[in-house]
C-alpha cells in the first residue's frame, strides 16, 4: 500500500522560505548548474532532507503491470545524425508518441486505476475526477478517465490552445475555460472537488501519479541499461521524481538530471533555497513545464535522487526543436526538447551515452510555425539585408540579378523613401532571403558589398 509521502525534516523552516521569486527577468535567479545528490543540500537548520514516503520498487512494477495495456510502446532508439555533431551517442525516449500525445498518461492512469477499483486510499463510490492543465495532464486525465469508466471536467486557462482544448473534449471530458494561468485553474478545480465530491487528480504530487511516471523510469533501464546520463524536462518535477526513483530502485548507476527553462526554473530555485520556492511569474515557450512551483514531494524526490538540474535559454529550446525537426523528424513541443537543448549547448559534461527523454508532441500548428520561423532565424536561415539604392529606374533590378545570381530565394522584399534617414535620390530595400547559415550569410553580404552596394545586414 502506497504511503504519504511526508516530509519530517525542517517542516516549519521550509514554510518560512516559501519566498516568491521574478522568474521572468533575463537573469537566472540560480546557477545554471546545480548539483543536487553528489552535493547535499541542507534545511536552514542544517539538517539533512528526509523522505519517508518515497515508492517503491514494487509499486513501480504494480503500476507498469496496470499502465502495461493502455499505454503505446516507445521504444528508445539512437539518433545517427545528431549523435556525430554531438560527439556522444544520443538515444530519445520518444514519449511524444504516447497516446495522448505525452507521458502523462501514464500516472493519470494508474490514479485513476486505483480510484476507479475502490483500493487504497479512495474507498469506493467516486464516480467523477476534476483536474486543471493546459493541455497534457487534461488530456491524459480525460482519456484515463474515460476508460476507468468515470466521469471528468476539467478547468482549462481561457487562453489554452484550442487543438487541446478539442482534444480533451474529444477524450469525454467536460471543459470549464477560466482564468489565464494554470495556478488559477487549481484553485477551482480544488474548490469544485470540494463542492461536489469530486476526486482531484493532482499533475505531479501523488505518489501513484509519481509510481506511474516512474514506469517510464524503469522502460529506460531495460532499453538503454548503457546511458550515461538521462535528461528530463522538468516543471512540476513528477516525470524526474519518477525517473529518478526508478533509476536508482533498478541499480542503474546513470546520472540523472532534470532540465528547465531559464524563464521558468522553480525547481532549480527550490533546491537552492532548500524549500519550495514560487516564483512571481514565468515567461517560457516551453508552456508545458511552465511551472511556479514545484511541490515539498517533488522537491525531495529531488533532492533525493536527482544529480543536476540545468537551464536552457528560449534561443536553446528553438534550435533543439528545430533540430528534431530536421535531423530527427520529430515534431515535439518545446518542453519536450529542452533536454536536447542542454546538450547542444554543451551543458552537460561528459562523452558516454545521453539519453534525452522528449516528453511531449502536443504542440499548437501555430505556435509550430512561429517557432519554427524563429528557429531559422536563430540558426542563421533566415536573413534581412538592407541595401542602399540610387532612386533611379534599374536599381532594383540589378540588386534583384546580383541576388538571382547567388541562387537565393527571396522570402520579402520592401521599397522604403519615408521614414528612414536617406539621401533625397535614395532608397532602402529591405529584402529577407534563405540562407545556409551565418557563414554563408556573411559570404552573401561579401559579394554584395564587392558588387558595389551598400549593405547592411539585420539577422
Amino acid at each position: 500500500m502506497l504511503l504519504a509521502a511526508v516530509a519530517a525534516c525542517c517542516v516549519q523552516d521550509r514554510k518560512a522560505r516559501c519566498v516568491e521569486l521574478d522568474g521572468a527577468g533575463s537573469e537566472p535567479v540560480v546557477p545554471a548548474v546545480l548539483r543536487t545528490r553528489h552535493g547535499p543540500l541542507r534545511c536552514a537548520s542544517g539538517a539533512a532532507p528526509s523522505l519517508v514516503g518515497v515508492i517503491t520498487r514494487e509499486e513501480m512494477d504494480h503500476a507498469r503491470q496496470v499502465v502495461a495495456g493502455v499505454i503505446r510502446p516507445t521504444a528508445t532508439y539512437p539518433s545517427a545524425s545528431l549523435s556525430e555533431m554531438l560527439g556522444r551517442r544520443l538515444l530519445f525516449k520518444p514519449e511524444h508518441l504516447q497516446r495522448t500525445g505525452s507521458f502523462k498518461i501514464r500516472g493519470a492512469y494508474n490514479f485513476m486505476a486505483s480510484l476507479a477499483a475502490g483500493t487504497g486510499q479512495f474507498g469506493r463510490g467516486a464516480s467523477e475526477v476534476v483536474a486543471a492543465s493546459a493541455g497534457n495532464h487534461a488530456q491524459g486525465v480525460a482519456l484515463a478517465a474515460s476508460l476507468c469508466g468515470l466521469r471528468s471536467t476539467i478547468f482549462m486557462p481561457e487562453g489554452a490552445p484550442l487543438p487541446k482544448v478539442d482534444a480533451t473534449t474529444d477524450y469525454g471530458a467536460s471543459i470549464l475555460l477560466g482564468g489565464s494561468i494554470v495556478d488559477d485553474c487549481i484553485d477551482r478545480a480544488k474548490a469544485y472537488a470540494a463542492q461536489t465530491g469530486a476526486v482531484f487528480v493532482p499533475p505531479f504530487d501523488h505518489p501513484l501519479v509519481i509510481a506511474g511516471q516512474a514506469t517510464v523510469g524503469l522502460e529506460i533501464v531495460d532499453e538503454a541499461p548503457d546511458a550515461e546520463v538521462v535528461l528530463v524536462p522538468t516543471g512540476g518535477g513528477g516525470l524526474l521524481a519518477g525517473i529518478a526513483a526508478a533509476m536508482r530502485a533498478s541499480g542503474s548507476k546513470a546520472r540523472v538530471i532534470g532540465v528547465e527553462p531559464l524563464r521558468a526554473a522553480s525547481m532549480q530555485a527550490s533546491l537552492q533555497a532548500g524549500g519550495p520556492v514560487r516564483l512571481s511569474s514565468v515567461s517560457t515557450m516551453a508552456d508545458g513545464i511552465a511551472v511556479r512551483s514545484p511541490s515539498q514531494m517533488t522537491l525531495e524526490y529531488a533532492q533525493k535522487y536527482v544529480d543536476e538540474i540545468v537551464t536552457v535559454t528560449e534561443e536553446e529550446i528553438t534550435r533543439a526543436l528545430l533540430l528534431l525537426v530536421e535531423r530527427a523528424k520529430s515534431v515535439v513541443e518545446p518542453a519536450g526538447a529542452v533536454g536536447l537543448a542542454a546538450l547542444l549547448a554543451g551543458k552537460v559534461a561528459g562523452t558516454g551515452p545521453a539519453l534525452v527523454v522528449l516528453s511531449g508532441g502536443n504542440v499548437d500548428p501555430l505556435l509550430l510555425i512561429k517557432i519554427l520561423d524563429y528557429g531559422l532565424s536563430v540558426a542563421g536561415r533566415y536573413m534581412m539585408l538592407r541595401v542602399l539604392l540610387e532612386d533611379r529606374p534599374g536599381a532594383l533590378a540589378s540588386l534583384s540579378r546580383a541576388v538571382a545570381d547567388m541562387h537565393l530565394n527571396v522570402l520579402s522584399v520592401e521599397h522604403h523613401r519615408a521614414g528612414v534617414s536617406l539621401g533625397l535620390d535614395e532608397v532602402q530595400v529591405w529584402m529577407t532571403v534563405e540562407t545556409r547559415g551565418h557563414k554563408h550569410g556573411d559570404e552573401i553580404v561579401a559579394r554584395l558589398s564587392q558588387a558595389g552596394f551598400t549593405v547592411r545586414r539585420d539577422s
